[in-house]
């Protein structure tokens, strides 16, 4: 029977990113009463799950970048050799099993994954595409709700949307009390986990002299630059460049 497992030794070749969707949040979330339309504890939870998988889950993303429940991971190593069954199961088992734990909903929480092959020289394009949607996703949710808030039902609001521009959803929101280009960083742009340097001092006794060595750090960044610009352009080449990346 094992030769009947034909999709075992399917395998890919970093550099890659593995982006993963939460599956059928709403229903799975309805009960705990997450304020609308984002939630910082849901935020940070998606956050911390992330960061655990840096920390405790063996694998070694490069970055993760965040936004609603979509988390896409940057991997310049593999492990599993590479075998795309084990990689699209063991990082989203992990994240889904990190973020009950953290928020306890009613009902277990999934996410579904795919791996995307990319080279260094796209990153930027994939993240620039996928922070395009985390903007148009907040534009959208805030209307939604500033819609439902005045009492539109939701099929009715929904149909409203489909048939309005950017542009009208900003003046939408702005008549209602909301300058959307206001709102936090982290429900306009996303997030990012990713890995910081800092320097320890320590002392050499044979030279009998301090001395100073770099080690790297899982950090949280709420506020990311836009990805388009000079600043995005910078943090995007300083963490996809091979020698830059150590193991903690």
């Amino acid at each position: 029977m094992k030769g009947r497992e034909i999709y075992s030794d399917l395998r890919c070749v970093p550099p890659v990113i593995v982006r993963l969707d939460g599956r059928n949040f709403k229903s799975a979330l309805f009960r705990m009463e997450l304020e609308k339309p984002y939630d910082i504890r849901f935020a940070s939870a998606m956050a911390d799950a992330v960061e655990l998988l840096f920390r405790d889950s063996g694998l070694s993303p490069v970055f993760a970048y965040i936004f609603s429940d979509e988390i896409s991971f940057f991997f310049q190593e593999l492990a599993f050799e590479g075998r795309i069954e084990k990689i699209d199961s063991v990082v989203p088992s992990f994240i889904s099993s990190a973020l009950t734990m953290l928020l306890e909903p009613e009902e277990p929480l999934s996410f579904d994954s795919r791996i995307i092959p990319v080279h260094r020289q796209i990153v930027a394009d994939y993240l620039i595409w996928r922070q395009a949607e985390a903007w148009r996703n907040c534009v959208n949710s805030h209307a939604y709700y500033t819609l439902l808030s005045g009492g539109m039902k939701e099929e009715e609001a929904a149909t409203f949307l489909r048939k309005k521009g950017t542009s009208d959803l900003h003046e939408l929101l702005f008549s209602r009390g909301t300058n959307i280009a206001r709102v936090p960083a982290w429900q306009r742009r996303g997030m990012m986990v990713l890995k910081e340097e800092y320097e320890i001092e320590g002392f050499n006794p044979q030279l009998k002299e301090k001395t100073l060595s770099t080690r790297r750090k899982v950090v949280q960044n709420w506020d990311i630059p836009q990805f388009s610009s000079p600043e995005g352009t910078r943090l995007i080449e300083d963490l996809t460049c091979p020698e830059k990346q150590e193991t903690i």
